[in-house]
Parts: structure tokens; sequence; C-alpha cells
């Protein structure tokens, strides 16, 4: 009997759930995570967000959204390096959120950050920073109805930083960006990978 397709972005993966956990240093804190099968990268840190943390320095404050959190890597990374940040990971595979608010209780993390649904998040927050690895396979179309739901989230001088491969369309997501009246420009560029900035004015 063939193995059930899923995807990391599935609501609900109907594959068996089991737990990896593996553990990471990032900026400078040691932080557990539990995976799983059915999300995205199970058992190990990405190449693109490990290239997201390599580049950049944690920021100094701030309320933040990590969107698309999966089980979590850069809302706890962020929960971790930021005193007094409030981190809020918004995720469509439940499994995800499950996993990441376990794994923000484990850190010692879950008063600073929570991983929920987007239409959990109140219509009335905003966020000064919002941090990404976007699922882009969930292609273009929805890939930019995602962006343009939340960049008007960000408060006014904010910025989203997100983390794209250069062959899965990085460059052009830039001008488009800019095309819809949100300025990005290129932080870094390592493996193949884009760092980009979009600040709201």
């Amino acid at each position: 009997m063939p193995e059930p397709t899923e995807h990391y972005f599935s609501a609900d993966p109907s594959v068996p759930f089991e737990r990896e956990r593996f553990t990471a240093e990032l900026w400078g804190h040691e932080l557990a995570f539990d995976t799983g099968s059915g999300v995205f990268s199970r058992g190990h840190l990405d190449h693109a967000t490990a290239v997201l943390f390599r580049e950049l320095e944690p920021p100094v404050q701030g309320q933040f959204l990590d969107l698309g959190c999966g089980y979590g890597v850069i809302g706890l990374a962020l929960a971790a390096a930021v005193p007094l940040a409030n981190v809020t990971g918004v995720e469509v595979n439940e499994r995800a959120i499950l996993l990441a608010n376990d794994n923000a209780r484990a850190a010692g993390l879950d008063g600073r950050f929570v991983a929920c649904l987007p239409e959990q998040v109140p219509s009335n927050q905003v966020f000064d920073e919002i941090w990404s690895n976007p699922p882009i396979r969930i292609g273009k179309e929805a890939l930019h109805d995602l962006l343009l739901t939340w960049l008007p989230r960000l408060a006014t001088g904010g910025r989203m930083v997100m983390v794209v491969g250069k062959n899965l369309g990085a460059d052009s997501l830039q001008r488009w960006l800019g095309e819809q009246g949100w300025p990005t420009q290129r932080l870094a560029s390592h493996k193949g990978f884009r760092v980009l900035e979009t600040r709201r004015a």
C-alpha cells in the first residue's frame, strides 16, 4: 500500500506522527527542537534558515512575527536572543503548531512565544519585525497573497526579513515586492540563498 503523499504545508498531515529531536546553537543559545513526520525540515536545521542566522544579527527589541513558523526555529531563536521579545508564530500545519508550542515550553520560552493559526492572531495586532523562511513551494500566487496579507501588519518603520533561494525566484520576488510598494533590498547572498529586507515607509 503506498504511503500517503503529504506536504509540510498541509493543515493536518495524515502520516504517522513520529518525533525526532535535534539541537542547534542559534545566536549563541543552544535550543532543542522536537520535529516530526509531516513537518518541514524534520530532524535538522534547513539550509535556508541556517543562512538567515549566519548573515543577520538578532534585533534589539520588539514585537515579532515568525511567518510560517514550522516547529518554531526562528521564533524561538528570537525569543531566546532578544530580551523582552514577544514572538507570535503563525502556521497552517497543526502538527507544526503543536511542536512549536511544545518546544517553547521545553525551552522555558512559552511566556514570550506562541504559535497559532493565522486566523487566531488578533486583527489589530501589529509587529515591529516579521521574520520568515517563507513557504515558496505553495506557489507564486499563494505566496504573493500571503505576503500582502502580513506586510500591512508591520508597524511604521518596521521591516520584514526573509530568506529565499535564488533558484526559487528570490530576485523576481524582490522586484515584485518593490512594484507592490514594498521596497526590498538584498542584505546578503550565501550558498544560493538571498536574505531580503522589506521596509514599511
